[in-house]
């Protein structure tokens, strides 16, 4: 290691590298097998888990973009087997949620920035230079293509792909592709699901489903209510209704 900044109090697990020219402060932990590149800003707040990659020019746990952030103590909690690549910005929580929170093995792909008190789920995609600002949640199997930019408070679906160069101002459910300008429902994310292993029956039932809520041209408390008197319950048919009852910006409307 040469010219590294690294934090008296900072706590490493076992087998961690830390590259050249990389600062850590001293509010820091970093797990077992866990990889720093060169050129890596680690800043108080951040707790990194096992089995990491964190590449050159990433800044982890800055402080938020956010006037109403009064340096309160906050955190960015990042779980095991995450690859972060070159010039990554996570900022650390505000009063509002007390922490961001990357889950799982997940790939974040060069020059993303995720934004304070977001919650990523676990085996997601965050595609290159998506911009994602406060208090996003992403779900779990999520894909977001590159250049992708979310408006505060957006909730995205497990399971679900954006294509790239979107614009995310609405809530985008479980399963679905999300396509086109404005961003619509443009089917099912149906490549990535065969990949989860779900047959051809679920697929069907999944298509029904949303070719009720998004292209029989009802409203979405009626569409709802078809759904739930029509279809069997079934975890997936559950997570659609749920999510779409509990969206506080509303859902992406089906393509015309």
């Amino acid at each position: 290691m040469k010219n590294n900044s690294i934090g008296n109090r900072t706590v490493f697990g076992k087998n961690v590298h830390i590259g050249n020219f990389t600062t850590i402060e001293n509010d820091v932990e970093i797990g077992d097998n866990s990889w720093i590149g060169n050129n890596v800003t680690i800043l108080n707040g951040t707790r990194i888990g096992k089995n990491c990659q964190i590449h050159s020019g990433a800044v982890l746990g800055g402080i938020p973009q956010d006037l109403k952030y009064n340096n309160e103590y906050t955190l960015l909690e990042i779980g095991n087997c995450n690859i972060i690549r070159e010039f990554v910005t996570i900022n650390r929580g505000t009063a509002s949620k007390h922490k961001t929170f990357i889950g799982n093995n997940n790939l974040i792909m060069a020059s993303a920035h995720i934004g304070h008190d977001c919650i990523i789920g676990n085996n997601s995609i965050i595609g290159f230079n998506v911009g994602m600002a406060g208090e996003v949640i992403v779900g779990d199997w999520v894909n977001l293509s590159g250049l992708t930019a979310i408006h505060q408070f957006s909730v995205i679906g497990d399971y679900s792909m954006v294509t790239g160069l979107s614009r995310i101002v609405k809530d985008i459910p479980p399963f679905v592709l999300a396509a086109r300008e404005p961003l619509s429902y443009a089917g099912l994310n149906s490549v990535g699901l065969k990949r989860r292993g779900f047959e051809a029956e679920k697929l069907d039932e999944l298509k029904s489903i949303y070719r009720i809520l998004f292209q029989q041209r009802m409203n979405v408390k009626t569409a709802l209510e078809i759904i739930e008197k029509d279809f069997c319950p079934t975890l997936e048919r559950d997570a659609i209704l749920n999510f779409v009852r509990e969206s506080k910006r509303g859902i992406i409307k089906g393509f015309i």
